[in-house]
């Protein structure tokens, strides 16, 4: 299979070929066990796309997360008084379960301050 610029450059070479001729000449295609040819389209597309430096996804076509809600930076106050920070925000800071904080009021504020780290004023 052609990558990068090897693909680009075979692309351009076969000009008005079909998209089934494109996707063969550069080397995107398999065997079935019944010994037809599948093309990959998907994956021909995927390589042409990182080979002119776009990328989907992970650049792989997979980011290995699942797609989902975007989160908000907004949170509520629950029925029962607490304040709930969601795993989505603790992992983008790279905290770990049992990393310690130092609560923080202020006017109008709540900050979370890890314990051992000078607070930036």
């Amino acid at each position: 299979m052609l990558t990068g610029s090897e693909l680009l450059a075979k692309v351009k070479d076969l000009g008005d070929a079909s998209k089934s001729d494109l996707v063969r000449s550069c080397g995107y295609v398999s065997t079935k066990k019944d010994g037809t040819e599948r093309l990959s389209f998907t994956a021909f597309y995927e390589a042409l796309l990182e080979a002119k430096g776009m990328s989907i996804g992970g650049g792989n076509g997979r980011s290995g997360k699942r797609p989902g809600r975007q989160i908000s930076y907004v949170t509520r106050i629950q029925f029962n008084g607490n304040l709930l920070v969601g795993k989505a925000y603790t992992a983008q800071l790279g905290l770990k379960p049992g990393d310690e904080f130092e609560i923080k009021l202020g006017k109008n504020q709540i900050k979370l301050v890890p314990l051992g780290a000078a607070e930036e004023e």
